[in-house]
């Protein structure tokens, strides 16, 4: 293996080359065991929901946030439901204001076809 091509003479060493590839594959192994990947978890609603079933979703939520996770909260519209777009906003304004506490708004994505979306991050 040639350690310094650009001395003069160049500087050459002896590898034993086995040990080399293994080396750098444990060097990969180390990497990308520290990144750290955020997942991206989803929460589904609909404009109708009830109130307990908002809160065992809003529960869930809040547990992915603890965790690390980032939520995506998509409200789908079906139906009849589309020409009733303020209740959804309700929906989501309600959802924003319970996890407030420990989340913030980092993409807030509007109507799009039948889906409305907002990505939350947990607070630092």
């Amino acid at each position: 293996m040639e350690v310094s091509p650009n001395a003069v003479p160049p500087v050459c060493r002896i590898v034993n080359f086995g040990k080399l590839k293994y080396e750098e594959k444990k060097k990969i192994q180390i990497n990308k065991k520290k990144q750290h990947v955020i997942k991206l978890k989803e929460i589904r609603l609909r404009p109708r929901i009830e109130e307990h079933d908002l809160m065992t979703k809003l529960n869930m939520g809040k547990k992915f946030l603890n965790d690390g996770c980032k939520l995506k909260i998509t409200l789908i519209f079906r139906g009849r439901e589309l020409s009733r777009i303020d209740l959804g906003k309700d929906v989501m304004d309600r959802v924003i204001e319970e996890l407030s506490a420990i989340a913030e708004v980092e993409k807030d994505i509007p109507l799009e076809g039948r889906r409305m979306s907002v990505v939350l991050s947990a607070k630092q």
